[in-house]
């Protein structure tokens, strides 16, 4: 369900911005000077819409398309390729996404859900709030690269750029170029295709960018940071079970949940995993510790379960981290037989369904003793890869870096998709229209035929967008 503190916020600044342009514009001694402020500096505004443009960035634009003609030649022309090719694969990816969610509104398989490439995104419902600012300045940031895109592009083919801005609309951010209408008509279909295509072509190159800074972020933070001598903690969750004075803390290095180990937070996951998935690790404990305290039955003493030699399962109660401390692992007695010359009995806590219990190495603390559901204390902490060389630098630094090039990753691939889809008031429909006159001129000789078959498809597109937002809408808000 949408959360009904921040709808009611979003709606009351709209309202309250809306009342007051209202105001303004019906005011008789104010009108005029109103509504030239907002013409001298590029404003619109409707309901739920903000606009503002400029040409200050023209001079930039144009400084850009001068750069090597030759490269920017075959820059410009792969990304024509691009984009046709991303077409045709938006509307395959689209088509899947839709059979997808089709399936998973029919059954309560959660694996399917997470198996989608494309899903809405609602901040406030499936975006946490604390993630906001990564959102909006990678949507941001998506956007006008995307529009720098078609700006650069078209000064090369001889179009005007009237100018560039940015807008939100409700909540979301995002930009646009206005380009001369007439300077676009009359170049050729391919020249179009050129311009048409340059947006979704610079969301694709943003996004390999991030992906290879994400890639290569060890090497850039190597002189302040280190990976792979274990997984920092870099935020717990209060109140958690990994929360409390023997629990752990930011700036926390874990090595280790029981016998595997942990250098980095993909194997903070994997032996969460294995853990979730294996029978529950014993500790071989000293035999003769355990004679005093056997109990007749579960009920007298239902607190740990005792493997014991002849096979049999007995009962006893034990300090727990006296018994986990310095111990070693094990799934039998022959394990224990194996690695000490003591007389040790395989000990294995006594719990009940899926619980575990992990003892969790995080030096020079003592243990962190976990009982409950393993993916409980993924979720309670959040830890990160880089481990600060000196003081003085700060643990959310590469949280930061790493966090942002993923939403840059996520977003830009998502405009690049999308505004690939032949639909309505898409970068698809005019990708679309100027592909079938450079392609159909001379077999579907009819104008009014090509622009029949153009309509047929861009209204399928259209469809198949409109759905897979309006069922992602409903998976997200109504379930």
């Amino acid at each position: 369900m949408i959360p009904v503190p921040l709808l009611v916020c979003v709606m009351g600044v709209w309202c309250a911005v809306y009342l007051a342009d209202t105001l303004l514009r019906s005011s008789v001694t104010h009108r005029i000077s109103y509504e030239s402020w907002l013409a001298s500096r590029g404003l619109m505004l409707s309901p739920f819409h903000l606009r503002w443009q400029t040409t200050m960035f023209n001079r930039l634009f144009a400084y850009c398309a001068r750069i090597n003609p030759r490269a920017q030649y075959l820059w410009f022309n792969s990304g024509l390729v691009f984009g046709v090719v991303a077409m045709v694969g938006s509307v395959v990816l689209l088509t899947q996404t839709l059979q997808q969610t089709l399936a998973q509104m029919t059954t309560d398989n959660p694996r399917i859900g997470s198996q989608q490439a494309l899903q809405v995104v609602v901040p406030g419902v499936n975006l946490p709030t604390s993630q906001l600012a990564y959102f909006f300045i990678a949507l941001l940031l998506s956007g006008v690269i995307h529009e720098l895109g078609h700006a650069v592009a078209a000064l090369r083919e001889q179009v005007r750029v009237n100018g560039f801005g940015i807008f939100v609309f409700v909540v979301y951010p995002g930009a646009f170029v206005d380009l001369f209408t007439t300077h676009l008509n009359i170049i050729s279909p391919a020249q179009q295709l050129r311009i048409f295509c340059a947006g979704v072509w610079h969301n694709f190159v943003l996004c390999v960018a991030a992906l290879a800074f994400l890639f290569l972020l060890p090497l850039f933070l190597f002189p302040m940071y280190s990976t792979g001598g274990g997984a920092l903690v870099t935020e717990v969750v209060q109140g958690s079970a990994a929360d409390g004075p023997r629990g752990l803390s930011v700036g926390d290095i874990v090595t280790g949940l029981e016998d595997c180990p942990v250098r980095g937070v993909d194997d903070w996951s994997t032996c969460l995993s294995r853990i979730s998935l294996t029978p529950q690790t014993g500790y071989c404990v000293p035999g003769a510790s355990l004679q005093p305290s056997w109990a007749h039955g579960r009920g007298e003493c239902a607190v740990r379960t005792v493997r014991a030699p002849e096979g049999s399962v007995k009962y006893a109660c034990v300090p727990v981290r006296k018994m986990v401390t310095g111990t070693r692992v094990c799934h039998t007695n022959d394990d224990c037989a194996a690695r000490s010359h003591a007389a040790s009995i395989c000990v294995t806590p006594s719990l009940e369904n899926q619980t575990r219990f992990i003892r969790v190495t995080h030096p020079p603390n003592t243990h962190m003793l976990f009982v409950g559901y393993p993916p409980h204390l993924q979720y309670a902490v959040s830890l990160t890869n880089f481990l600060p060389r000196f003081g003085f630098l700060h643990l959310d630094l590469p949280v930061f870096l790493e966090t942002f090039c993923k939403y840059v990753v996520s977003l830009s691939g998502a405009l690049a998709v999308v505004n690939s889809v032949p639909c309505f008031a898409l970068d698809g429909q005019w990708m679309l229209n100027a592909l079938l006159e450079a392609t159909l001129v001379t077999v579907v000789t009819d104008r009014q035929k090509r622009e029949l078959i153009g309509f047929s498809l861009l209204l399928a597109g259209s469809a198949l967008l409109a759905a897979n937002v309006a069922l992602g809408l409903w998976m997200v808000t109504a379930r």
